[in-house]
């Protein structure tokens, strides 16, 4: 069989008009040949009908060629041709943003938070670069590169970078006094004790901006999985810390915080640095960064637990407790990492959650309210 050369991509059907032409093969004869109407074969050569795997088949059966073949063929023009569309590029061009757009953050979640606009897609594409300080959306978000994490050869999940930028946008308008590393480990050993109720918890964005530490919450994104992460603020070269509530339990929340806290008063931030702590129930106390937890385990409970007794009660918790003026459940969690206790055990009843004092930090003013 001879092939026919174009200099441009032509329609299936003129290539089996030529086939025809050459064999000296009416349509209608070609249509008896496929045992198919006439009116079948006409409307392919007049581009009306697509070739199908069945009738590429048995084309490629009267002809002695290959049924893909005539599928090349076809599916070669239909991409050319779309190609050569103006509406056609401008679609698949908002299909490469709206894919760029879910690979840099969770647009969905974002929409929903109201930290995204629900559209059009080129204003959230701007949006999008405004929240990562990026000049182009081909370019890796500065929290990527700055990130530090116990893996490091993990980036940072899409998730993760919108709600670590997110933490960096709310902490730089927090005002803040001058950076004291020595207020900072001070009130690092108070806060176990100024936590032993709750709603202290509210407090503690003030506390720390005494510290000239930025202290804020975002809630954790779907899947983010991210406890804290502390970084510098570009605007004042000042610490911040962030929190995502993840876990709510008050110890958990608490420990988190202390080590973040430990991370900044260990030097292990700098410049543009960012550690992003990811940890999970079972080892929120454990892992990689022993340095730094290992801090805030001296600061949770700087005092030695006594032995505890065969059968833990709440009697022997909460005496505990007050001997270290901390709440019992940041006992109860202690005793879970040292797996003394179950992750499951009935003492964690009632536990109380600080989820709901972490939102009220989004309350107060701000120093472009003040």
């Amino acid at each position: 069989m001879s092939v026919v050369v174009r200099a441009e991509r032509a329609p299936v059907g003129e290539f089996l008009s030529d086939e025809l032409l050459e064999r000296g093969w009416t349509q209608t004869e070609f249509a008896e040949i496929l045992g198919r109407p006439i009116q079948f074969v006409s409307e392919i050569i007049s581009g009306r009908k697509e070739i199908t795997r069945e009738s590429a088949a048995q084309i490629a059966a009267a002809f002695g060629d290959t049924a893909q073949y005539w599928l090349n063929l076809q599916d070669d023009y239909l991409l050319w041709r779309q190609e050569k569309d103006t509406s056609a590029r401008e679609r698949l061009d908002d299909v490469r943003l709206r894919a760029r757009l879910r690979e840099l953050a969770p647009v969905s979640a974002l929409v929903r938070r109201g930290a995204l606009s629900a559209g059009p897609l080129h204003k959230q594409a701007e949006e999008i670069k405004r929240l990562y300080g990026m000049r182009s959306l081909e370019e890796q978000p500065g929290q990527q590169l700055a990130a530090k994490r116990a893996n490091v050869d993990e980036e940072l999940t899409s998730a993760q970078l919108a709600w670590t930028a997110l933490a960096r946008r709310q902490a730089e308008v927090q005002a803040t006094s001058e950076y004291s590393a020595a207020a900072l480990r001070r009130l690092a050993r108070k806060l176990p004790s100024i936590t032993r109720d709750p709603e202290q918890f509210e407090r503690l964005p003030e506390l720390f901006a005494g510290c000239g530490v930025a202290l804020v919450y975002v809630e954790a994104l779907p899947g983010s999985k991210i406890d804290g992460c502390s970084f510098i603020v570009q605007a004042t070269g000042r610490p911040a810390i962030a929190l995502s509530g993840r876990g709510k339990r008050l110890d958990k929340v608490l420990f988190a915080l202390l080590h973040e806290v430990a991370h900044i008063l260990l030097g292990h931030l700098d410049g543009d640095g960012l550690i992003v702590d990811e940890q999970d129930e079972a080892s929120y106390t454990l892992g990689g960064e022993s340095e730094a937890n290992d801090l805030a385990a001296e600061w949770i409970l700087p005092k030695a637990l006594p032995s505890p007794p065969e059968r833990i009660r709440v009697g022997w918790v909460n005496q505990v407790a007050a001997a270290h003026t901390v709440h019992p459940i940041v006992v109860v969690g202690q005793l879970q990492n040292r797996h003394i206790l179950d992750w499951r055990t009935a003492l964690v009843r009632g536990a109380p959650n600080v989820d709901a004092h972490l939102r009220a930090w989004n309350d107060l003013p701000t120093k472009l309210e003040s």
